[in-house]
């Protein structure tokens, strides 16, 4: 099994992922719980080993919801799509229904989930929206460099990372930037999200587990190994260290503040004692 755990490992950190986020969008009024929705879709697919067909927690369900979709909604497309293996009809609804019918379902989906993405954080963290998203549009960008290529005949290889560089393409720096860009665009968008909040010590910490993870080649790393992303777990390191340098100076800084507020405020006066006690 040692050859399949370098897909298995970045798989299963992904569909954790993926369950954690879907779960914390699916906001529209309704609140779960999130072990336990992660524990059934763990089990599901543990008790399904082998099933082409694993479960997997609802992406988009506030669009859902807002289009009239309920409980019995899932159920019924869950029996309809069983039916549909079953029989064989894949292949007749594909060449029924062409591409383009279905791809407004998906861009629907995918408006509500980026709005909701910005509507749903404090308003200070939309930077750090932003970037969580920039390692996608980078994995998106190699992914269209790569079939290009390809259905030229040749590939990135054979035509040279310098020939790329020259028609103004970055290519092995979106790649980089790409690689496992569900679980980078955590990392990074958390570092931003703690640095914007002036918790530096917290943004540390996460740029010390994307050293972690970028030196076994689990976020920015084509493959799984040690030692497979060094200068990516450097850069990370480094960036933990001055954030670190960051926090020790803003809290002196506080201290420093606090101390003249101390001895800028009034002493307080004497007490005075009233007629009884004298």
């Amino acid at each position: 099994m040692a050859p399949l755990l370098a897909t298995a490992i970045p798989l299963g950190i992904y569909n954790f992922t993926e369950g954690m986020t879907n779960v914390e969008s699916a906001v529209a009024g309704d609140e779960y719980n999130l072990r336990a929705i992660l524990l059934a879709d763990g089990t599901g697919a543990i008790v399904a080993l082998g099933c082409p067909f694993p479960p997997a927690v609802y992406i988009g369900h506030p669009g859902w919801k807002a289009a009239g979709g309920r409980t019995m909604y899932s159920l019924a497309s869950g029996v309809v799509i069983a039916l549909m293996c079953f029989l064989g009809l894949f292949s007749l609804l594909g060449a029924l229904l062409p591409l383009p019918a279905i791809v407004p379902i998906l861009l629907y989906i995918g408006l509500l989930i980026g709005a909701q993405a910005f509507q749903e954080v404090p308003r200070a963290h939309a930077v750090a929206v932003v970037i969580a998203i920039i390692p996608n549009i980078a994995a998106w960008a190699s992914g269209l460099i790569d079939n290009a290529l390809a259905a030229a005949g040749t590939t990135a290889a054979q035509v040279g990372e310098e020939a790329l560089a020259g028609a103004g393409l970055v290519y092995h720096g979106l790649k980089l930037l790409g690689g496992d860009a569900i679980l980078a665009g955590l990392v990074l968008g958390a570092v931003i999200a703690f640095i914007i909040d002036k918790r530096f010590y917290a943004a540390s910490l996460y740029c010390f587990a994307g050293a972690v993870l970028g030196f076994i080649g689990l976020i920015h790393a084509e493959q799984v190994g040690w030692n497979v992303g060094g200068q990516i777990a450097l850069g990370y390191a480094l960036a933990g260290v001055l954030l670190v340098l960051f926090g020790l100076a803003e809290r002196y800084r506080r201290g420093v503040d606090q101390t003249m507020s101390e001895q800028r405020s009034p002493a307080p006066a004497p007490a005075v004692p009233d007629a009884a006690t004298a």
